[in-house]
């Protein structure tokens, strides 16, 4: 998926009012989570999750895991916060 650099800045700005929807704790990227994201993205299109990792190269796998599984475009990451967008599918058609 590819936005355009105007969606992009749109996303971007709405992601400060947000709070992390999804948390990741211990036990890391389970299936359970995964299914937890995918849900909040139906819903959202557009959340936060707070990764719990170890270090910087953990944290990335982390995210681009998410990111494949969820097909889900990376709108930032601050810290261990990232925010993450997926076009919601229209039922209607």
């Amino acid at each position: 998926m590819s936005l355009s650099p105007e969606k992009f800045k749109k996303l971007k700005l709405q992601v400060h009012a947000l709070h992390p929807v999804v948390l990741l704790g211990a036990k890391g990227l389970t299936d359970a989570v995964q299914k937890e994201i995918d849900a909040a993205l139906d819903i959202h299109e557009l959340i936060k999750v707070r990764l719990s990792a170890p270090d910087h190269a953990s944290r990335d796998e982390m995210i681009k895991a998410i990111c494949e599984a969820q097909h889900a475009e990376l709108i930032v990451q601050i810290g261990h916060i990232i925010a993450i967008y997926r076009k919601r599918v229209d039922e209607k058609k």
